[in-house]
Formats: C-alpha cells, structure tokens, sequence
C-alpha cells in the first residue's frame, strides 16, 4: 500500500511534466501552419481582385480580338495588292501597312483593358502593381523587345521593304513588330529577330527606302591586260542590262590586288539596279556580259606572269592535267 501510495505520487508530480512537453510541441507544430495561414492571400482579397474584373467586358473583348484579327487580314490583302499594283509606290505602301498594323495592335489593347477593367484608384494600383512584378522578373526581355519596337518605329534605322544585311543574314524587311523583325532572304527564308538585338548589333541597309539600290560587283583580270579597254567593256556590259537604272552614273574603279598568289587587276563597277527585286538577275547579266566581251576582246583573267630575256611579263601556259582513265 505505502508503495502504491508512493507510486500515485510520482505519477501526480509527472502529469504538469508531461502537459507542458504537450504543449510545447503543439506550438511548435502550429506555428508554421500559422505562418502558412498568414502569407495565403485570404478571401476577402480574392473578392476585391475578382471585383476589379467586368466579366461582360471579358466576353466583349473576345468579338474584339476577333475583329482585330479580321482586319489586319483585309489591311495585309489590300497592301500586297496595292503594292502590286502600284510597283513604284510599293515602299510607301509598305510603310503605311507597318504603321497601320502597329496602330491596330495598340488600339486593340487599350480597349480590351478598358473593356475588362475597372478602371478606378484600387484598380490602377492593383494592375500597376501586378505589371511592375512582371516586367521586373518575367516579361524583363518582352518588354525590351516592345520598347526596341517603338524606337525602331521612330528612329528607323531601316524600313519595311528594305534590302538589309544582319547577322550574316541578307534579305528584305518583310515586317517590323512590336517583339520582332521578319525578314525574307532571297532563298525564301523568313527570319525573326528580336527588336532589342537590332539596336544592340550593326546592321546594313542598301537601300534606305528607295527602289534604286547601288549593286557592287567585282572582275579581275591579269596585270598584262589593257585595263582601261576592260574598264570600258565592264562599263559598258552595265549599260546594255535591261535591269540597270540609266540615270545614275556606273562608276568603275581599277586597283592591283594579290589574288590566289597571282598578280591581278581588281575591277570594280558600282551601278543601280532600277527595282532591288531584280538584284541577283542584275548580277547575273552582267556577269555573262562581260565574260562575252572580254573573250571577244581578248582580255585575259590572272595568270602567272615570268619575265623573258627582254624584260616583257610573259604569262605562262595553265599546267596540264593528266587525262584520267575511262
């Protein structure tokens, strides 16, 4: 019995002992859970967000969307068709359908937000808020690439239709929008480039808004040929194109070079094209023009030169090749 009585007595002083350790642990428990609580957005705040919102503005906003889609559409029908068309004024044209399109974008937005939003002091902050958050850390290159846009559109370092040379990437400006420039090779490849790498990197424009576009081309022929008649013979092979624009001057300009170890005379002709569509179709007939010429002549392409007993640069014969066995 005095053991029993013992016995309650020690099981009476563990019992604050082991309320306390209880208690202990649940607070541990719970303070996570009531951190946890606190940082969710709680229901009321859920409430003035969804407040914020017109739900008939939202379903107005998909009719407008849709219209905006339908009319750029129509604006990019009726611009290639003008373009067509009108062949001399298709750089306008293409520039008032750039602005048109950009003109569209902005309007369309502003009213899809306007239709949407609640537009009040609580709203403002709200959205305000909300978009410094995503231009902060998610929309950070978007963002960039809206504002190169905008500069772009204003300080145009090129324009749509524009021959241009970026990123060893050579094609016309076929768009410029509010993320990307689109440009066409002349392979037929559609290239997009982000708005914010155009400002940062070098780009070449051959044109600037005019049909005409100066076209370089280069000859060579051996430094014991009558330069000034293939001068006059390159210069002449301009003018006979049908793709050259006669109302510029064909500049032709001679200088000695070291070309494949042989000494050469370098010929460079500098005429315009008369629309930039036909640039490699210039090319091209002029190229095969001088090559007649210049075997009707007589002028020769680089050869190694050596010097006779007379001291005249005799060029000598091409190495001949073994015929292979058939």
């Amino acid at each position: 019995m005095i053991e029993g009585i013992f016995i309650n007595k020690n099981r009476g002083r563990r019992r604050p002992f082991i309320a306390l350790l209880a208690a202990t642990l649940l607070v541990i428990t719970l303070r996570p859970l009531t951190a946890f609580a606190q940082d969710m957005p709680q229901a009321g705040d859920i409430t003035k967000l969804a407040g914020v919102v017109r739900w008939g503005g939202v379903f107005l906003s998909v009719f407008v969307v849709v219209g905006a889609a339908v009319l750029l559409r129509v604006v990019t029908g009726v611009s290639e068709r003008l373009g067509t068309r009108f062949t001399a004024r298709r750089m306008l044209v293409q520039k008032i359908d750039s602005f048109t399109r950009f003109f569209i974008y902005m309007t369309t937005g502003s009213l899809i937000v306007s239709l949407s939003l609640k537009l009040d002091s609580t709203a403002i902050t709200v959205i305000g808020g909300a978009l410094a958050f995503a231009v902060g850390f998610a929309m950070r290159d978007l963002v960039a690439a809206f504002i190169a846009g905008i500069t772009i559109m204003f300080d145009r370092p090129f324009q749509v239709g524009d021959r241009v040379e970026y990123a060893e990437q050579y094609g016309d400006i076929v768009a410029i929008g509010l993320r990307s420039v689109r440009m066409l090779t002349l392979d037929h490849n559609v290239v997009t480039i982000p708005n914010n790498k155009v400002l940062t990197d070098v780009t070449s424009c051959g044109n600037y808004g005019e049909l005409v576009m100066q076209v370089p081309m280069d000859f060579y022929v051996g430094a014991d040929q009558d330069i000034s008649l293939a001068c006059e013979l390159v210069r002449e092979a301009c003018l006979m194109s049908r793709f050259c624009f006669l109302d510029r001057e064909v500049p032709v300009l001679a200088k000695q070079v070291i070309k494949e170890d042989y000494v050469a005379f370098q010929i460079k002709s500098r005429p315009y094209v008369l629309d930039l569509q036909y640039e490699k179709e210039f090319e091209t007939d002029v190229h095969i023009t001088v090559q007649k010429l210049f075997l009707k002549h007589g002028v020769l392409p680089p050869a190694v030169l050596h010097r006779s007993a007379e001291g005249k640069a005799v060029a000598s014969p091409a190495p001949s090749r073994p015929t292979p066995d058939v």
